[in-house]
């Protein structure tokens, strides 16, 4: 399930997807930003720059570059909060929002499942411009890039 609701300027993004596998083994696979590469759309060319290993943690920054249009962009995120095996948020540093901070949640559903829902509250730079760019074009590509993860986390995860 994917949810946009619109907040004046300010947009959301919520997914929900139940996989078969315990609480502990899906945080482990998601504190791990490598990983991030497997469930990336491959036209995003997203490309890691912190070298690796990648300590998770409160307070890691995590570099990175991804090709929107053709266009590469740098990222930088911030773990802002840092819960396991339950929670964690990133929120952009540096990037192509004027605001992203994307909250990843964990419940175990039995002790072989567990639901992972992603809440995303973003916003676009340029004011009206922004909005109409997000109108045409952001809210589809980030709806796809989220369909894409969750074939991903199916096949990854079970």
């Amino acid at each position: 399930m994917v949810e946009l609701i619109k907040w004046h300027a300010m947009h959301r993004l919520y997914c929900t997807q139940r996989v078969e596998r315990p609480i502990e083994e899906v945080f482990a696979f998601f504190e791990r930003p490598e990983n991030l590469d497997s469930i990336t759309p491959p036209e995003l060319n997203f490309r890691i720059l912190t070298p690796s290993p990648i300590t998770m943690e409160k307070g890691t920054l995590i570099d990175y570059t991804v090709r929107i249009t053709g266009i590469p962009l740098r990222w930088t995120t911030y773990i802002a909060r840092y819960e396991p095996p339950h929670c964690f948020v990133d929120v952009q540093v540096r990037g192509p929002y004027s605001f992203w901070h994307h909250t990843h949640t964990f419940r175990a559903v039995s002790d072989h499942a567990t639901l992972i829902e992603d809440e995303v509250l973003y916003l676009l730079p340029y004011g009206i411009v922004g909005r109409a760019v997000h109108a045409l074009w952001v809210r589809r590509q980030l709806e796809r890039i989220f369909a894409y993860r969750a074939r991903r986390y199916h096949e990854l995860l079970g």
